[in-house]
C-alpha cells in the first residue's frame, strides 16, 4: 500500500497537460446516508424522508469536516501543492470533490485507493399574468390554503438558475404581510459588493452564487457575469433549455396582482403559482457560457443543506458526460437522487428540442420532467394593404390611426448614403443611416435578417429606430423564412407588425423606379391593426412545438428506456413574468421589467409552484407522492373536451396539429385542484430508486455502488415494475405482467380498475376492484400481451375509478416484438 502511494506520488510530480475540471467521488457515505461505523463519528442519516437532517448539529458538522479533510488528504498525498486546485468538497448529498487538474492527474486519481469515479466536468445550459387563472388557482386552489395571501406559506422553493433581481415588485415584501423568521431554513444571504446590503427581504430568504468551476475554467467574466447572486440573465439555466432566473422565480412564487406594464400599456396582473412561498436563489448559471456541472452540484448540495422544500431546475446538459454510459448515473442526477432522498421535490425542464423524438434532457425517475404547453391565450395582428388585401401577422402593438392608410417606405430605399450598406441598413437597427425626411409620417418597411436570429438585431431596436425617425409605424418583412420558424410577439410602443406573406411583392409592384433602381415614387400603402388584445381559444392546452419529446433513453447510444418521460405538461409558451432590467438574454426585453418568454424552462416553475401548494396542504408527503398526485390527476383533454393535440411540422415543415401521445405530454396537463386530493398515490422511496437502477439492463452493479454507495441487494424483475404513475415497456415480447402499489390518502373508498390499449396489444388488470382504508396500500397487476407487431409504440391507460368520485389514471406505452 505504502509503495503504491509513493509510485503514484512520483507520477503526480511529473504531471503535464492542460488542466480541466473533474468531479471525483470517493469511498464513504455522505451526510445524508451515513449510518455510522467510523470510530468517533455517529450516524447522521435520518430514516423518514419528511424528517430533515439538522445540519447545525455537532454530529453533522463533525462528520462533514471529516469528509472534507479526507478529500484534502487524497489530493495532498497524490500531488504537489500548486499543481492542482480543489474547487469544491461535496459531503451532504454525495461524497467527493471537484478539482482543477490535468488529464494525467485525473488518470492517477482514477487508480488511487479510495477513489470511486473521476468524471471530466461538462457544461450545462439554460433551457406570467394569465396562467394562474387558466389553471384554476384563484378559485379552486388558493382558497383551500387561506387565499392567495397564504398560498405557499412557509414553503421554500430553491432556484438553481442565473440569480435574481431583488428589487422587482414581484419579489417585494413591503406591500404584503411581513414575513417572519423561518427556523427550518438555514441558508444565507450574500452581500451586494456595491451597496453593501444583502439580497434578502423575507420574501427572498436566501441568495448565494457558485462560480468557482467557471472561474477555474477561465469562462467567468466578472464584468458581465456579476460575481454575486444578482441576475444578469433575466432567467436562469443550464443548457438546451431557455430560461431566465428572475422570470422563473416569479412564475413559481412571485407576488400576486403585480401590474404588467410596458410602453404605457398594461397586459394584466402577474402572480406566481404560490405567491406566499419563499424564494431561495442559488446562482450557478451565467450569461455567455451557461454553467458547469461542478458549480450546479455545489448549488444543489447547498440548497438541500439549507432546507429548501422544492427545487426548480430550468437547466439541462449541453452534452453527455464523457465517461458515463447511462443517463441515470452521473454526478448531476445522483445528486438530485440524494436531494429527493432528503425529501426535496425536484422539477426539471424537459428540454426544448421538440418536436423531434428522443430530445429529452431530463431522464431519471426521481425527477419530475416537465413538458411545455400552449395555453388558451394568443396575440394576433394584421396589416391592411392599400389594395384592400389583409395580411395576418404578429405584432403586440397599438394600431395606426384608424380610417387612414400610410405610405410604406423600405429602409433600403431611404438610405442617406450608399456607403452605409456595410451596416445592414435593411434591418433598421441604426436610425442615423436612414433619411428622416423620407421616413417621417410613413410606415417603415424593414427586412428580417440573420442578425435577428443571432441576437445582434432586435424588434425592440426596430421600434426605436422607427420612433426616432418619426415613422407612423413599422413592418418587419420576413422573406424565405426557414420552414417551421416560429415568431413570438414582442410588445412595442408604436404600431408594428411582423409579416411573412406576400408583402415584398406588393411593395415592389407598386413602387416605381428609374433605370438605376432609385425610387421615383412610393405608392404602396397600408395600415396596422390593434394587436394588444389577447385572443382566447378553446383548443388549449396544446403541446408546444419546441417541447422535447420522448421516448426516454437509458443510455447515450439512445436505447429506449422502460420509463416514460416527460412526466407532465404545464404552460410554457408566451409566459409573462418578472425580468431583470439588466438581462441581455432577450434583446427585445433589455431594460424592461417584464418579459414574455417561451420554453420548458417556463413550464418547470409552474410545477414547482404547484408542488409547493401540495406540500403546504400535505406537509408529510414524499416527493414521489407529490409527483404522483400531479400526474394521476392530470388531463388528456382540452377545453373543448377533445383529446390533447401537439404542435408538429407537416411534410412541408409548416406548423400543424396532430393527436398528442404520452411521449408529448407524459401523463397529461396539470390540474392543480385535483392534485390536492388525488385519492390514491403511487409512492416510492430511495430503495425503490436503487431497485430501478439495479434492474436496468446494461448498468453495471459496481457503477451503481460507486455513485450511490449502495449494493444491488434486490431488483424489480423488470424496470417497468418501478412504482411509477406511468408504465413503459420498450421491448414487449409475448406476455408481461407488471405490478403497481397504490396507497389511499383519502377516506375509505372502493376503486374499480379498468384499462384500454391500442389493438396491437391486449391489456388486462387484476383485481377488477379493490377497497382501501385510509393509509392502506394494495398491489394490482397489469398484463400486456402482443397481438400484432406494428413496429411502433402502442398507447393506452389504466383507470382506477373510486366510489367517492376520485379518478386515478396512469398512461401505458409499449412496443411489441416477435422475440
Amino acid at each position: 500500500m505504502g509503495f503504491s502511494v509513493v509510485i503514484v506520488l512520483l507520477l503526480g510530480i511529473l504531471n503535464v497537460g492542460k488542466a480541466e475540471i473533474y468531479i471525483v467521488t470517493v469511498e464513504g457515505e455522505p451526510v445524508i446516508s451515513y449510518k455510522g461505523g467510523i470510530d468517533g463519528f455517529e450516524a447522521t442519516a435520518v430514516e423518514e424522508s419528511d424528517e430533515k437532517i439538522d445540519t447545525t448539529s455537532e454530529l453533522v458538522i463533525s462528520y462533514a469536516t471529516h469528509l472534507v479533510k479526507r478529500h484534502d488528504m487524497i489530493l495532498a498525498l497524490l500531488f504537489d501543492r500548486g499543481t492542482y486546485k480543489k474547487i469544491y468538497s461535496y459531503h451532504h448529498l454525495i461524497n467527493g470533490f471537484a478539482a482543477h487538474i490535468s488529464h494525467e492527474q485525473a488518470e492517477i486519481l482514477s487508480r488511487a485507493p479510495g477513489v470511486k469515479s473521476v468524471e471530466r466536468d461538462w457544461k450545462v445550459r439554460r433551457l406570467t399574468t394569465h396562467t394562474p387563472q387558466f389553471l384554476g388557482l384563484p378559485t379552486g386552489v388558493w382558497p383551500m390554503g387561506g387565499g392567495f395571501d397564504r398560498a405557499g406559506e412557509d414553503i421554500v422553493i430553491g432556484f438553481i438558475d442565473s440569480g435574481i433581481y431583488p428589487h422587482h415588485p414581484s419579489f417585494a415584501s413591503h406591500n404584503t404581510e411581513p414575513y417572519g423568521p423561518l427556523p427550518k431554513y438555514r441558508g444565507k444571504c450574500e452581500i451586494d459588493p456595491n451597496t453593501k446590503k444583502d439580497y434578502c427581504n423575507g420574501k427572498i430568504i436566501g441568495a448565494q452564487h457558485f462560480a468557482e468551476a467557471a472561474k477555474a475554467a477561465g469562462s467567468f467574466n466578472p464584468a458581465v457575469d456579476f460575481d454575486s447572486p444578482l441576475d444578469g440573465d433575466g432567467h436562469g439555466r443550464l443548457t438546451p433549455v431557455v430560461l431566465f432566473a428572475s422570470h422563473t422565480a416569479a412564475i413559481a412564487a412571485g407576488n400576486n396582482g403585480i401590474p404588467v406594464r410596458m410602453h404605457g400599456f398594461e397586459f394584466g396582473r402577474a402572480s406566481g403559482m404560490a405567491p406566499r412561498a419563499r424564494i431561495a436563489v442559488y446562482k450557478a448559471l451565467y450569461r455567455l457560457f451557461g454553467g458547469f456541472v461542478a458549480d450546479v452540484v455545489a448549488a444543489i448540495e447547498q440548497a438541500v443543506h439549507d432546507g429548501v422544500d422544492i427545487l426548480n431546475l430550468s437547466v439541462g446538459p449541453n452534452s453527455p458526460p464523457a465517461t458515463t454510459k447511462t443517463t441515470f448515473l452521473n454526478p448531476f442526477d445522483v445528486t438530485l437522487l440524494s436531494a429527493v432522498k432528503a425529501g426535496v421535490f425536484v422539477a426539471q425542464a424537459a428540454g426544448n428540442g421538440g418536436p423531434f423524438p428522443k430530445t429529452l434532457l431530463s431522464y431519471s425517475p426521481w425527477i419530475a420532467s416537465v413538458a411545455a404547453a400552449v395555453d388558451d391565450r394568443s396575440y394576433k395582428n394584421h396589416l391592411t394593404l392599400g389594395n384592400g388585401k389583409i395580411l395576418s401577422g404578429i405584432g403586440l402593438s397599438p394600431s395606426t390611426h384608424p380610417n387612414r392608410t400610410f405610405t410604406m417606405v423600405a429602409a433600403n430605399d431611404v438610405l442617406l448614403d450608399s456607403s452605409v450598406t456595410k451596416y445592414s441598413p435593411a434591418d433598421c437597427q441604426r436610425p442615423e443611416v436612414l433619411n428622416k425626411n423620407l421616413v417621417e409620417g410613413n410606415i417603415l418597411l424593414c427586412g428580417y435578417s440573420f442578425n435577428f436570429v443571432v441576437g445582434t438585431a432586435s424588434i425592440k431596436k426596430v421600434a426605436e429606430t422607427a420612433k426616432a425617425l418619426g415613422a407612423a409605424g413599422f413592418v418587419l418583412a420576413v422573406e424565405n423564412a426557414s420552414p417551421g420558424t416560429k415568431f413570438d410577439p414582442v410588445p412595442v410602443r408604436l404600431p408594428g407588425i411582423l409579416i411573412t406573406d406576400e408583402l415584398v411583392n406588393y411593395y415592389n409592384i407598386t413602387t416605381s423606379r428609374d433605370w438605376t433602381g432609385r425610387v421615383k415614387s412610393f405608392k404602396s400603402a397600408g395600415s396596422i391593426g390593434n394587436g394588444l388584445r389577447p385572443i382566447l381559444h378553446k383548443s388549449a392546452p396544446q403541446v408546444a412545438v419546441f417541447s422535447a419529446r420522448g421516448p426516454n433513453i437509458k443510455d447515450y447510444s439512445f436505447q429506449d428506456a422502460d420509463l416514460l418521460k416527460p412526466d407532465i405538461l404545464a404552460p410554457g409558451s408566451l409566459i409573462w413574468a418578472a425580468w431583470a432590467p439588466n438581462g441581455t438574454d432577450e434583446a427585445n426585453y433589455c431594460g424592461e421589467g417584464f418579459a414574455m418568454i417561451s420554453g420548458t424552462s417556463m413550464a418547470a416553475p409552474h410545477i414547482a409552484g404547484i408542488a409547493s401548494l401540495i406540500k403546504q396542504h400535505h406537509p408529510h408527503w414524499s416527493p414521489a407522492a407529490i409527483k404522483s398526485a400531479l400526474m394521476t390527476t392530470s388531463s388528456t383533454i382540452d377545453r373543448a373536451e377533445r383529446p390533447l393535440q401537439a404542435q408538429q411540422y407537416s411534410g412541408s415543415e409548416t406548423l400543424t396539429l396532430v393527436p398528442a401521445t404520452p411521449f408529448d405530454y407524459g401523463s397529461g396537463h396539470v390540474n392543480p385542484r385535483a392534485a390536492l386530493d388525488p385519492g390514491l398515490i403511487f409512492d416510492a422511496g430511495y430503495q425503490d430508486y436503487l431497485g430501478f437502477l439495479c434492474t436496468v439492463p446494461g448498468i453495471d452493479a459496481h457503477e451503481i455502488k460507486n455513485f450511490t454507495h449502495s449494493p444491488c441487494n434486490y431488483t424489480l424483475g423488470h424496470p417497468s415494475n418501478f412504482n411509477s404513475p406511468s408504465i413503459a415497456v420498450s421491448h414487449l415480447v409475448g406476455t408481461q405482467t407488471i405490478t403497481r402499489t397504490v396507497t389511499n390518502v383519502a377516506e375509505e373508498e372502493t376503486y374499480v380498475v379498468t384499462a384500454r390499449m391500442a389493438p396491437e396489444i391486449a391489456i388486462e388488470t387484476n383485481p377488477p376492484a379493490m377497497t382501501l382504508r385510509r393509509g392502506a396500500s394494495r398491489k394490482f397487476t397489469i398484463t400486456l400481451t402482443v397481438r400484432s407487431v406494428s413496429g411502433a409504440y402502442s398507447f393506452g391507460e389504466v383507470l382506477l375509478k373510486g366510489s367517492r368520485g376520485h379518478k386515478v389514471r396512469i398512461p401505458v406505452v409499449a412496443m411489441g416484438y416477435d422475440r
